[in-house]
């Protein structure tokens, strides 16, 4: 699921092909990013706070188990990424996930992911990545 929502945040500046530039498919993708925006991205996030608060039982807030694990791990990335190519809407959104909030927050504290958050082996996201910052498909109407 986390790896789906991945490929359509890839495919909002890419919606008609992957061998054509951003520029060649502008149209295509603001009204592919507009229906990510209002509907995926809420969609993928409230699964993903409905498997925390399912798991709560049985874990301190990860996904599952009583540790962290590669899933927590990526929806870290994934809500980062988000984060950094659709900061506008994801203020939105992060409002009703919480328990996704938290666990992204928990994520970023563990001791190695710091160091390596801190360090400069790490990449900021970038607009040659899959998380692409184009203000124009991040929500208009915040402006």
């Amino acid at each position: 699921t986390i790896a789906d929502l991945v490929a359509e945040a890839h495919d909002t500046h890419h919606p008609v092909a992957v061998d054509l530039y951003y520029t060649d498919q502008k149209p295509e993708a603001a009204k592919r990013a507009k229906g990510f925006r209002e509907q995926r991205i809420p969609k993928y996030l409230g699964w993903l706070e409905r498997s925390i608060a399912a798991n709560s039982q049985l874990s301190p807030g990860w996904l599952g188990g009583e540790a962290v694990t590669y899933a927590d791990l990526s929806a870290f990335q994934v809500v980062e990424g988000l984060k950094y190519a659709f900061p506008r809407a994801m203020d939105r959104v992060l409002v009703d996930t919480p328990r996704l909030t938290e666990l992204v927050e928990r994520v970023k504290a563990l001791p190695k992911i710091a160091a390596y958050l801190a360090s400069p082996r790490r990449i900021d996201f970038n607009e040659d990545g899959i998380f692409r910052r184009y203000p124009e498909l991040d929500d208009p109407r915040a402006d």
